[in-house]
């Protein structure tokens, strides 16, 4: 870097874990360099290179990142150094740069997404910790100067990422940031559109593999291509049907899209861009030839090196970030997409019955007469039972989503299991002391008879609905899911005593429907269908264990859909519980 002309600086820093907190759940990215009481072989060393800018005033950058493992590093990192050493060294010569040029080469001994976090952190709120290298033997000959350039525009990852299994060379899009965050689309279309039409890259985003071999997704792709074919023979301005092959990969892509962006973990260093407000992307190319094929690889880091030229022209020609497009949408192809005004009606079609239900629900409660005094029978404060009841397992739900913070606090090495068997075992009690502590919350409990039932489900559903709607704006991708298995629940629940009762075949049908949602909405229920629906499979049958890592990676990643899935649907699946067993 520094024989090209660049301004080079290190950076030290400490790679913490991520560990769940309560009170910093919330909280801003954390500094990663804090340096105290660090061991010499336990911190990481990120290097970076300025390029300043001839026509620019300082004031704002383009960051490329390549991450590197200086000491284990391969083959395929060595090709990610070639192409952005390819690039910054033409881009040292240009003279119509009007953004300065970052290249990160960040240490990724300790994963891809700590040392850009870290120096992010560093970046925007430096720390003044120094780290005491003078007890080491092998003592680096680093500066500890931190250089800036200006506020960041843009950010690319660059990755070499295994050989293609086609006979092209592969690009692979990551978009995914924390809690479903997007970089805006324009980004996206600028490199999509340059890699195919420009350097003949077959490009892809990640899709649900099982999909594209499902039988029945693909009977209805086949379905909507036969009545594209009959409708165009009608009209041929009629053009809305697809080919199945398209309508399985787009599916595919749709529900990879859906997922990743529900789970609110980001799918690569780029995450920790977008936690400051920038646009990043991280880009995975895969060659078609081995890395030690030296007579190919000039030919790889020119394409290579003019994808990113081209993508960094481009944003270096904005006199603004960008805006234009948009910033929520479910990507169904690298260039084709769900807008925000498209994907909203689905969720609103879901949930637009459950306030109309609530209120008929509620209505129909108070006006039924039941034989006890007439105290009991004020319809003004016929609700508070039923809204005590549902405020003692929200606040239930609360409790249950801080108990991992305890139990990770708890000495010696426990398993996943162990811990999943001691939050079950410890979320169990509590839940029989509030149905023992706090009178008609239990659905054994002898207050509860008539149709109480009715009002409890009311105030259920609207519980349902707020928590629902408050999620939307937070995370969409994750209220859409919930909305899946939360509003045919909350509907469609009712006690099942009397329907067992009657024995006719549509009370029958009612209640085993009733106890099939229940059941499917049981959250470590649905977290094993929805492995076996993406192809994985559960080691050694440990559920359990398998549901406690899943839920660690959300609450390290301070993923937002922990919290849904603690104080929204858990608590409205035990509302559901207690409805389905109710004493009417």
């Amino acid at each position: 870097m520094l024989d090209m002309g660049a301004e080079v600086s290190y950076q030290k820093f400490q790679p913490e874990g991520n560990h769940f907190h309560p009170l910093h759940f919330f909280s801003g990215p954390a500094s990663f360099s804090n340096l105290g009481n660090v061991s010499c072989a336990s911190y990481g060393v990120n290097v970076a290179g300025i390029i300043r800018a001839p026509r620019g005033d300082g004031k704002e950058s383009i960051v490329l990142v390549t991450p590197y493992d200086f000491i284990n590093g391969g083959d395929y990192e060595a090709l990610s150094l070639g192409i952005a050493s390819s690039l910054f060294s033409l881009l040292a010569r240009v003279t119509w740069l009007s953004k300065d040029i970052v290249w990160l080469v960040s240490d990724s001994r300790y994963g891809d997404y700590r040392p850009v976090a870290a120096w992010l952190s560093e970046y925007h709120t430096p720390s003044f910790e120094v780290l005491d290298l003078s007890k080491c033997e092998d003592e680096l000959n680093v500066s500890d100067g931190f250089r800036r350039a200006g506020t960041v525009a843009a950010a690319l990852v660059v990755k070499v990422d295994g050989r293609s299994e086609r006979f092209e060379d592969t690009l692979s899009i990551y978009a995914e940031a924390s809690n479903g965050q997007m970089p805006n689309l324009d980004l996206i279309n600028v490199v999509n559109y340059l890699a195919v039409h420009r350097q003949g890259f077959y490009v892809k985003v990640e899709k649900v593999v099982s999909l594209l071999s499902s039988s029945w997704l693909k009977t209805v792709g086949e379905t909507f291509e036969a009545v594209g074919k009959v409708a165009r023979t009608l009209n041929p301005d009629w053009k809305f049907g697809i080919p199945a092959a398209d309508y399985l990969e787009g599916s595919a892509t749709l529900a990879s899209s859906l997922y990743s962006q529900a789970l609110g973990i980001p799918t690569g260093p780029h995450g920790a861009f977008r936690d400051y407000q920038v646009d990043a992307i991280t880009l995975k190319v895969s060659p078609r030839f081995p890395p030690d094929n030296k007579g190919r690889q000039h030919e790889f880091f020119m394409r290579g090196a003019q994808l990113l030229e081209g993508t960094i022209r481009s944003v270096n020609n904005l006199l603004e970030k960008f805006h234009q497009s948009f910033f929520l949408y479910l990507l169904t192809s690298p260039g084709k997409f769900i807008s925000v005004g498209v994907y909203m009606i689905a969720f609103a079609l879901l949930v637009a019955p459950l306030p109309m239900v609530a209120a008929s629900l509620y209505i129909d409660g108070c006006n039924t007469k039941t034989l006890t005094n007439s105290a009991e029978n004020l319809k003004s404060w016929k609700w508070l039972d039923a809204a005590k009841q549902v405020f003692a397992l929200h606040l239930l739900g609360f409790i249950v989503t801080l108990l991992p913070y305890f139990i990770c606090q708890v000495p010696g090495e426990q398993s996943p299991t162990n811990r999943s068997i001691i939050w079950a075992t410890s979320s169990s009690s509590l839940l029989l002391i509030t149905f023992v502590t706090i009178p008609g919350c239990s659905p054994f409990s002898s207050r509860l008879h008539g149709t109480n039932w009715a009002v409890l489900k009311s105030v259920t559903i609207s519980a349902a609905f707020i928590g629902l709607c408050l999620m939307s704006i937070i995370n969409f991708a994750t209220a859409e899911i919930g909305a899946l298995l939360l509003v045919p629940m909350c509907l469609m629940v009712r006690p099942i005593k009397p329907d067992l009762r009657s024995r006719r075949v549509k009370s029958l049908l009612r209640a085993l429907c009733s106890i099939a949602l229940v059941t499917i909405g049981f959250p470590v229920m649905f977290f094993a269908i929805s492995k076996g629906l993406l192809g994985e499979r559960l080691v050694e049958l440990s559920l359990g264990g398998e549901f406690w890592t899943w839920l660690e990676s959300l609450w390290a990643w301070k993923s937002a859909t922990y919290l849904y899935i603690g104080m929204v649907h858990l608590p409205c699946w035990l509302l559901c519980l207690c409805i389905l067993f109710h004493t009417s």
